[in-house]
């Protein structure tokens, strides 16, 4: 590493202005010197002779004439084996580790190794002496959890490479030479099972990008049926405070049918991270029986700690993904939340005294959303296997409004919308998606002539509950009173669903299919009723029935009971005539 040497000159904030005289490049790591204390901080702008860094700690103490240090690195993340099960900070420190040096509060500039160098791993070879590689092929592979981790040629390595050596089978560490690399030159450089890649450049070491077509179940209904996500798709959950937008995430990233769950807390409340915390070790993954955290990596950058490393803690999640695709893994990167990103760079830009765009967020807020999203998505690698990374960002506009810019910025590149609503999480309606304003781009698990029936009744009932507001029930019609009945039947039986019972929090795909199918019918059936108070009777009594045959396991005697009472209740109604 060469490190050149600069001074402080100005302080704004967590906005620094240091003089330098050698090289520098833009985004490279910096260290601002208080003292022996080191804060890590990025170059985010050059000027002539001057460098601004944003630090990721706070600058208490720091007067000009303080050293700086350029190490001429862009802000990179450690990929390799040991990553999953861990917590880190924005910078990828451990933060369990941090713990047990700092205790309860964390010391600026401590900074600790992201993969234990000391913990040995079993290398496999794959690659063979003489073969030819590229970046990205698999050279040996490592046991890590429940997946076979691939050490990868690293990506950054251009043109074809021949294999000059290969390590045996054996114990390594993450610092270990496992195999050694001829260029077309004849230049050898090593090989070491884990490697630098710096965050806020995308891994593009795959043979091509594919179209999104395959839906990822979450298990969630109305998300499945209704407005479904591909896997490799993107997808944002914007609402108003309390409207249950982390709730949703966690439930996603214990039930989505991919191979590894990142949570990217970035500025959001620290309870929230810490109930994750908590619950993540002690569930058990239904597909391995083993704890969900060893699928699991957490990026914890809470609302309380540095606002400059939010960005990072963004970035680095979702290179972590990447690198898993690489692999031919599902990944599901969860960002929670990109508001709290929104208004660190709205800070920053500030500082910077750029022109500003509306509400002061930076005008060039919609390309930096956008090459956030389009980092998602599924590749085919070049050994024929496939990965994908879907991206689910949260956003939490302020005042619930829609219109601001990075809800408006997010809804041009994403391909689903899940709106969630005051007014049905005011209602206990969980999951609080609005099934009128959100909407989605991908192939749902039922049939699309099914599920746009189900949007039909949805509005239609909803006009007509709007119109009872006005004319109160005694003012409308019997037939437009079933369809508003008909309607709230389908919202409370199918689209909410209860998170905390074992068997209604996840419903697989082919019960969600079974189960539409069955409401959808019910739907299109006939039905006559003496009296609005008959109809409201029953709506009732088929509701309750609904939700306990939800509660019923799949495929079960009692599952067919459930079916088979629900039939018999809208066979009475159906074959009742209005008597004159």
């Amino acid at each position: 590493m060469n490190v050149h040497h600069g001074r402080v000159v100005g302080v704004n904030g967590n906005l620094v202005t240091a003089e330098f005289e050698q090289p520098v490049k833009q985004n490279e790591v910096t260290y601002v010197c208080i003292g022996d204390l080191r804060l890590k901080s990025e170059l985010i702008r050059i000027r002539g002779r001057y460098a601004e860094m944003q630090v990721f700690e706070d600058t208490s103490g720091l007067r000009a004439g303080d050293a700086v240090e350029f190490t001429g690195e862009l802000l990179s993340a450690e990929l390799g084996p040991g990553l999953l099960g861990q917590v880190y900070d924005g910078l990828q420190n451990p933060l369990p580790q941090l713990a047990e040096e700092c205790g309860f509060f964390l010391q600026r500039g401590r900074y600790l190794p992201a993969l234990d160098r000391t913990r040995k791993w079993s290398f496999t070879p794959v690659a063979t002496n003489g073969a030819t590689v590229r970046s990205g092929d698999t050279l040996g592979t490592i046991p890590e959890g429940i997946f076979q981790h691939r050490v990868m040629v690293p990506f950054g390595l251009a043109g074809p490479l021949t294999v000059a050596s290969i390590a045996h089978a054996g114990e390594v560490t993450v610092e270990s030479v496992v195999a050694r690399l001829r260029d077309a030159a004849g230049e050898e450089r090593d090989v070491r099972v884990m490697q630098r890649w710096p965050v806020k450049v995308p891994i593009r070491a795959y043979q091509e990008r594919l179209r999104p077509s395959e839906p990822l179940i979450t298990k969630v209904r109305i998300v499945d049926t209704f407005f479904p996500v591909a896997r490799g798709g993107t997808y944002c959950i914007p609402g108003p405070f309390g409207a249950g937008k982390t709730v949703l995430q966690q439930i996603t990233s214990r039930n989505a049918d991919v191979d590894i769950v990142i949570v990217a807390a970035c500025g959001e409340r620290a309870g929230e991270v810490v109930e994750t915390l908590r619950e993540f070790p002690e569930l058990t993954d239904p597909r391995t029986g083993r704890s969900l955290m060893e699928r699991t990596l957490i990026i914890c950058n809470t609302s309380s700690m540095p606002v400059a490393a939010r960005e990072a803690s963004v970035y680095l999640g979702v290179t972590v993904a990447e690198y898993y695709r690489q692999m031919g893994l599902n990944v599901l990167l969860l960002a929670d939340s990109t508001s709290r990103w929104a208004q660190a760079l709205r800070e920053v830009s500030g500082r910077l005294e750029e022109i500003p765009g509306e509400e002061a967020f930076p005008a060039y807020l919609e390309s930096v959303i956008a090459a956030f999203y389009e980092r998602g998505g599924v590749v085919r690698l070049r050994d024929g296997a496939t990965g994908s990374v879907t991206i689910g960002g949260t956003v939490s506009p302020a005042g619930a409004k829609f219109e601001e810019p990075v809800t408006q910025a997010t809804l041009k590149v994403v391909g689903a919308f899940h709106g969630l609503s005051r007014e049905r999480s005011d209602a206990r309606r969980y999951p609080a998606i609005h099934p009128l304003e959100s909407w989605s781009k991908y192939a749902s698990v039922v049939p699309s002539a099914d599920v746009e029936h189900g949007r039909r009744m949805l509005r239609r009932g909803n006009d007509v509950g709007q119109m009872m507001k006005v004319v109160g029930e005694e003012g409308t019609s019997l037939d437009d009173f079933v369809v508003f009945l008909a309607a709230e039947y389908l919202d409370a039986s199918y689209l909410q669903q209860d998170a905390y019972h074992d068997v209604d929090a996840a419903t697989p795909a082919e019960r969600q299919a079974h189960v539409y199918a069955r409401i959808h019918g019910i739907l299109r059936t006939p039905m006559k009723f003496p009296d609005k108070d008959a109809a409201r009777r029953f709506f009732q009594r088929l509701t309750q029935a609904t939700n306990d045959w939800n509660r019923t396991p799949w495929a079960s005697p009692e599952f067919a009971a459930a079916e088979r009472k629900i039939d018999a209740m809208v066979g009475e109604v159906a074959a009742v005539q209005v008597k004159q």
